[in-house]
């Protein structure tokens, strides 16, 4: 038994706000966009003034009719009441289904049809210009946050209504439901518990508590619908730190914003923070005051760690980077300090949580698993979600006695670090690892700003490269930062803003691929 189980009872998300506001009730959250549920707040409100919003957009759903049990899958425009309306839906005890703005209209409709007859709550554009006329039929009732429908109810419509009581739901029931990356096809609904959710709240508590001694200004740019924002908030919030929501990771606002806060703290995606290297150059030093620097369930490359940790101006900075899944959560952890190397391993992604979470490499040929031999990586966490919605035997095929099966390929080194090489769906037969091949590329060409490797139709592997200035590398540049690595073909230049992405930023490796093949095929 892990140790998260000892006097669990559960996260609860539905009076997480109310929570926040009886110890700090003036503590504040900056955005840098506007509610669609409530314009009229502005870009800065108190955890208090949020608080009342959950409860008032709670009651709202329960006078629609909504009820304890019931699902809600909430698909709109992106924004921070994403969340709000996560925990008003989980206050009155249902079960909300949280699918990215992303999203295109028909995975919408398949994953409305796995949640068996639930409420949508979405928004009027949503309703005209992307989803099909289908949801109406898959759909128990649908709900607007904003704009009008003939076939839909607006929230708005039940303003002033009276406030209800929240619903206490047992601690192993659903509480969220959450998407997975979708990297490999239609993403699977992912059923976490509020059991599962503190289980894993307790590792990222006492993973932040030596670092972070006093209250600091936390910004965060953390999809929306991503499991992962309810644990940072729920730190946040219940120990006063004032949060910075961001929605837009274009790197001059984001430097504007950080220029005014000066957060303390950085939460964000690898790939946010690959777009934030530029801001280690502005005078305004953006970046001067960040202590910590957390990174969410990926891999992120050595170049961009070092240059972020060197646009702190902190006395011992950190970048703790966290290696897990929609599924099971944080499972290792790993800290960098300005100690490390622009060409440090970004491979080693760390060590298990003490008593909190288990790592295994398992053979995939019955030889020891090792760098020339990578083997599946399997963890083990109470943070595991229970089920995939709809797809019980999906899931169950990835257990194997207690051990979940995370898709990656790698090993362990003698001292217990654990080295994530690849995707195993992404595997190039005798490349070795693609991403350490990208490491090394990302810190050879300071001009790029993305690389992916992929295999072409034959399986030879093929780098798509995206630069900072949208100019092609030249063939002198690319021959000495290829040096000394496997054989590929000339790299294939593309537009950052063009790669097939998740809602977490994750470029769709298989996508990508396929895009590629199918460019080189109308060529031919």
């Amino acid at each position: 038994m892990l140790l998260q189980r000892i006097g669990n009872r559960g996260i609860r998300l539905g009076t997480l706000f109310d929570r926040a506001a009886s110890r700090h009730p003036a503590n504040v959250m900056i955005f840098d966009h506007d509610l669609d549920v409530a314009p009229e707040l502005g870009r800065r409100a108190t955890v208090a003034e949020m608080a009342d919003l959950v409860a008032e957009q709670a009651s709202r759903l329960w006078a629609a009719k909504v009820r304890p049990g019931e699902r809600v899958v909430i698909h709109k425009s992106d924004s921070f009441d994403i969340t709000l309306l996560a925990c008003a839906t989980a206050r009155i005890g249902a079960v909300p289904v949280l699918l990215s703005p992303q999203l295109d209209g028909g995975t919408v409709a398949e994953l409305l049809r796995r949640a068996d007859r639930p409420h949508l709550l979405t928004d009027g554009a949503k309703l005209e210009k992307e989803l099909p006329d289908s949801v109406f039929d898959l759909a128990r009732s649908v709900l607007l946050t904003s704009g009008r429908h003939e076939r839909a109810t607006g929230l708005a419509s039940f303003a002033n209504v009276r406030r209800v009581d929240p619903v206490t739901m047992p601690p192993d029931h659903p509480t969220l439901i959450t998407h997975t990356s979708g990297t490999t096809g239609v993403p699977k609904l992912a059923v976490h518990t509020g059991r599962t959710l503190q289980a894993r709240y307790r590792p990222q508590r006492l993973a932040i508590a030596p670092v972070v001694r006093r209250r600091e200004t936390i910004a965060i740019h953390v999809s929306f619908v991503h499991s992962r924002l309810f644990t940072a908030l729920a730190i946040s919030l219940l120990n006063g730190f004032p949060i910075v929501v961001l929605n837009d990771s274009d790197p001059t606002r984001a430097a504007d914003l950080f220029a005014r806060v000066r957060p303390g703290i950085l939460e964000a995606h690898p790939n946010a923070f690959m777009r934030w290297e530029e801001l280690a150059d502005d005078p305004r030093g953006p970046l001067s005051n960040v202590k910590l620097f957390s990174s969410t369930f990926d891999a992120i490359h050595p170049r961009t760690v070092h240059r972020l940790l060197r646009a702190s101006r902190r006395r011992a900075p950190l970048f703790g980077q966290l290696y897990g899944q929609s599924e099971v959560g944080p499972t290792v952890v790993r800290a960098f300090t300005r100690r490390h190397r622009p060409d440090a391993d970004g491979r080693c992604v760390g060590m298990p949580f003490p008593g909190m979470t288990g790592v295994r490499v398992v053979s995939r040929d019955g030889q020891p698993p090792s760098e020339q031999n990578p083997g599946h990586i399997e963890v083990r966490s109470d943070g595991r979600i229970d089920t995939y919605l709809g797809e019980r035997r999906r899931y169950e095929r990835q257990l194997n006695g207690g051990w979940w099966r995370m898709g990656d390929v790698g090993y362990r080194t003698r001292w217990g670090c654990l080295h994530l090489l690849d995707r195993e769906v992404d595997l190039i037969p005798g490349f070795g690892s693609t991403l350490a091949a990208e490491d090394a590329l990302l810190a050879r060409l300071d001009r790029l700003s993305e690389v992916i490797i992929v295999p072409d139709g034959d399986g030879a592997a093929v780098p798509v490269v995206c630069t900072k200035d949208d100019a092609p590398v030249s063939p002198q540049e690319w021959r000495e930062a290829v040096a000394g690595l496997p054989p590929m073909a000339d790299p294939v230049h593309w537009r950052l803003a063009d790669l097939p992405q998740t809602a977490t930023t994750k470029i769709k490796r298989l996508e990508l691929a396929k895009l590629l093949t199918a460019a080189a095929t109308q060529t031919d």
